[in-house]
């Protein structure tokens, strides 16, 4: 541009020169002219050029110069930045990827035990991401849905290596589980962003294996839609809340126990529920990675999650025909039936019994079961003394039990 500029003013400047054709005196009175000329020109441009007017026009044409060349810099730097942005984010992904995993399991399925062995084992697959290389071993974490009930479990590598994998720890209710493969084939590892620093509308990218293998480590962006979301879940350990991410980043079954990433490449969810009803769309949900770190070290250490532990089974009151809830006064309308009581545990030697209507834990209400573990798993811990608000042939009574781990089966 500015090379364009000079040529310009050097076009005008530079204009062609005219001859003349008229006698001499004829040309001394146009020189004596046009030097007359000059000189009252030259006279009066040395005063006007020592008054304020014009200095203030000469600052005015710098400055404004000086911001154009600062708005053509600036736009240059914008143009590169962007550029930038573009290209990283790709080389992200690239480097992301590579610690994501394809997760075969196989399991025995329940029927005919004289079935090919081919039609009495069933298959899924998810994704996992390695997070963790320590000696010879490397970690994965992933969803246990993705290998619960499995007596087999096959790690697919980027590079394409297929690794046997050892089940570390798991746990139905997070939905959360630990596998451990040989690290010498293992090149990568994903590092972990800071999920309790998110907020709606900052960029993600979600990486797994979409409707199995063939897809393997598909990308795909969005934004988080929200952050804190609960989402109510039946596991095999029964109904829980799950705090999760909520993403628009397509999400769909084979990305479970895949990476949600930040633009910084950081893992800050593990992808693991979405919702799929005809015209709904872009309702994707992950476990903020800050919720599963402590929850991946415990299992890593103990094999498990350990938790306070009551000994008890139960029904919620809607599951119960309502013949069997007259009993109860009428202002008594939520709660959990006991149906059965571990002889051994903290419930048993404290005398409670199957028909039992627990209504109530140190004075907090339950309404459900759901409650009732929200309140264990989250305010209690192991070795708490807790008192338990029961209903017995429809008069209220009061429990004292010491809360214990849950047993190593």
């Amino acid at each position: 541009m500015q090379e364009q500029d000079e040529y310009e003013v050097s076009n005008i400047t530079e204009r062609p020169k005219k001859r003349w054709t008229k006698g001499k005196t004829a040309v001394k009175k146009v020189v004596s002219t046009v030097s007359a000329g000059v000189i009252g020109s030259v006279l009066t441009l040395a005063v006007v050029l020592n008054t304020p007017l014009l200095k203030e026009s000469e600052s005015q044409e710098a400055t404004v110069a000086k911001a154009a060349a600062d708005t053509d810099q600036n736009s240059s730097q914008n143009v590169q930045q962007l550029s930038a942005d573009a290209t990283s984010l790709a080389d992200m992904v690239e480097k992301a990827s590579k610690t994501v995993v394809g997760i075969v399991s196989a399991g025995k399925t329940q029927g005919n035990p004289f079935a090919p062995q081919n039609e009495s084992q069933s298959e899924k697959s998810g994704s996992g991401v390695i997070f963790k290389k320590e000696g010879k071993d490397a970690f994965i974490v992933t969803n246990n849905h993705v290998i619960e009930g499995s007596d087999q479990i096959e790690v697919n590598l980027e590079n394409g290596e297929k690794l046997e994998a050892e089940l570390i720890g798991a746990d139905a209710l997070t939905d959360l589980a630990v596998l451990k493969i040989d690290g010498s084939k293992v090149e990568s590892v994903i590092s972990f962003g800071d999920s309790d620093t998110l907020r709606a509308g900052e960029q993600v990218v979600a990486i797994g294996n979409p409707l199995g293998l063939e897809f393997s480590r598909t990308v795909t962006q969005g934004i988080v839609s929200a952050v804190n979301r609960s989402i109510d879940v039946e596991t095999s350990a029964g109904k829980w809340e799950l705090n999760v991410i909520q993403t628009d980043a397509a999400i769909n079954p084979g990305n479970s126990g895949g990476a949600l990433v930040n633009t910084k490449g950081e893992l800050i969810g593990i992808n693991s529920l979405k919702i799929a009803e005809n015209g709904v769309e872009g309702l994707g949900f992950a476990i903020p990675i800050n919720d599963a770190k402590p929850l991946i070290e415990e299992m890593i250490k103990h094999g498990k999650i350990k938790r306070p532990y009551m000994g008890i089974s139960m029904v919620d009151f809607e599951q119960v025909a309502p013949q069997y809830l007259q009993q109860l006064p009428k202002e008594i309308d939520a709660g959990v039936i006991i149906t059965s009581v571990d002889p051994d545990s903290a419930a048993g030697k404290a005398g409670l019994q199957m028909e039992d209507i627990l209504v109530g834990i140190n004075d907090h209400k339950i309404e459900n079961a759901s409650d009732l573990r929200k309140l264990l798993y989250t305010e209690l811990k192991v070795g708490d003394k807790a008192s338990l608000q029961v209903y017995r042939d429809g008069k209220e009574k009061t429990f004292f039990i010491t809360l214990t781990a849950n047993p190593e089966s």
